[in-house]
């Protein structure tokens, strides 16, 4: 089966050239000067649209337990949603339980993704119970294609780990070359800050972002990376949020550490303004880290441009605002932290692009390429190229849309972005060759997405 996308511009990390690109069956065979080829099973018609390789989110979480509840995208409903948006391929987070193993819980995240996705998916860990038990399996799951070990040094008692541990943690990634994932937060003086919030009557949506200011993810931040250093560990920070933190990763990398980290869109446009609107609105927007004031965005661009925020995820942990945020209704505490993204990511780094703000190519980069290259999956994932998955987006960039939870098609009852202008739109996508989305709608379905057994980080000296 022959697939020629023809008449397009064809974006890589260097920018866009005119070519042709022809797909046999689940693989890129060609990119060549335009018209080289006239005929194949199926022809469309890229003239004046952007060509690209499909996205990676190396950040979600379908179908996550916490705070009594679950995220509301299944692996099905998310993967879904991720392709209209332009991305093939997720990966998600395997969540361990204290008092529960490593090889328990990949089999446990399996089972709920397993011919239920619409694309390709991989697996990081969530690393919550550090032992001898756990540091053994750490290397049985870096055979089983899970590279990478999610750490928190927030939430006490759920997902917490001492100094201590995050040391031990740290040595077996040395040992085995995988990477060390961390939410840097200090998880001890947010605590504190939060009880004192509540006892003072405090209880708004905002008084989250008051109580996890910017100063504890910046020396959160600068620990993790002094316990890599110690350790020869290689680090990436999640969901970095802050300009503290940002300028702690950027004098790693200007030393010359493995040091990486990724930022958000939400960072990118929202801010601690989005948590204080009036009554409860402001619980759609409560995620840890929480939006800062808006000086942190010209910092997080900058960090962009600059490689020293190599990569941008979503952390999508949707909750429907009815029945799920309101939980958190007269104490902040108790609403559950995250928000919905995945359809939109691709689009809103696009409006960085628009704005001048980065290239066409650190688009690409920062949006598929460098996922691939971090996470164990380049060149199979993030380029295209012979031999690589046709995992293909076809872009038009002169589209005008606005997003809207009437229209997207994560299961959640509200948008982020309610009323977001977007200049950009996907119009088709391609997953392993596998038109999944067309100007006619959706083509594709729960089961077509593989697992993704990942190789160790591409980047490290």
């Amino acid at each position: 089966m022959r697939t020629l996308i023809k008449g397009g511009t064809v974006l890589s990390t260097t920018g866009g050239v005119l070519a042709d690109v022809l797909v046999t069956d689940e693989r890129v065979t060609a990119v060549t000067e335009p018209g080289e080829f006239e005929t194949a099973d199926t022809v469309l018609d890229a003239t004046g649209k952007y060509v690209l390789p499909g996205g990676i989110d190396a950040h979600t979480h379908m179908e996550m337990p916490f705070g009594g509840t679950f995220s509301a995208d299944t692996f099905e409903t998310g993967t879904t949603a991720a392709a209209w948006g332009g991305t093939t391929t997720i990966i998600d987070f395997a969540v361990q339980a204290k008092g529960t193993s490593l090889l328990s819980t990949l089999d446990k995240w399996h089972e709920k993704a397993d011919g239920n996705c619409a694309i390709d998916y991989g697996f990081h860990m969530i690393v919550s119970d550090v032992n001898d038990g756990t540091l053994k399996e750490m290397e049985t799951c870096v055979g089983a294609g899970v590279s990478s070990f999610k750490m928190f040094m927030a939430y006490p008692g759920v997902f917490y780990s001492t100094d201590g541990e995050i040391l031990r943690a740290m040595r077996k990634a040395t040992e085995t070359g995988a990477m060390i994932m961390m939410h840097a937060e200090n998880g001890i003086a947010i605590d504190e800050l939060v009880a004192q919030a509540l006892a003072d009557g405090r209880t708004d949506p905002v008084q989250h972002g008051y109580t996890r200011p910017s100063a504890l993810e910046g020396e959160a931040t600068s620990r993790a990376i002094a316990l890599a250093g110690v350790t020869g560990a290689p680090l990436y920070i999640v969901h970095l949020s802050a300009a503290e933190a940002l300028s702690a990763v950027a004098e790693a990398r200007d030393d010359g550490r493995n040091v990486f980290a990724e930022t958000c869109p939400q960072y990118l446009y929202l801010s601690i303004e989005d948590l204080a609107r009036p009554g409860f609105e402001g619980a759609k927007y409560v995620a840890s880290p929480p939006l800062r004031e808006k000086r942190h965005q010209a910092d997080l661009w900058r960090g962009l441009r600059t490689n020293d925020l190599s990569v941008v995820s979503t952390d999508h942990c949707p909750f429907c605002f009815k029945d799920q945020k309101e939980l958190g209704r007269g104490d902040f505490s108790k609403i559950p932290n995250g928000m919905p993204g995945v359809e939109h990511r691709m689009d809103l780094l696009h409006q960085g692009v628009v704005a001048g703000e980065i290239s066409l190519g650190r688009w690409v980069e920062a949006c598929s390429t460098t996922p691939a290259r971090m996470f164990g999956l380049y060149p199979r994932k993030g380029v295209i190229a012979p031999g690589s998955d046709a995992d293909i987006v076809i872009y038009d960039p002169a589209a005008r849309q606005t997003l809207s939870a009437e229209t997207h098609h994560m299961a959640v009852d509200y948008s982020a972005y309610e009323g977001f202008e977007i200049t950009g739109k996907v119009e088709t996508v391609l997953s392993r060759g596998k038109v999944v989305v067309s100007p006619d709608g959706f083509a594709g379905g729960a089961g077509h997405g593989n697992f993704l057994s990942r190789d160790l980080c591409q980047y490290l000296n």
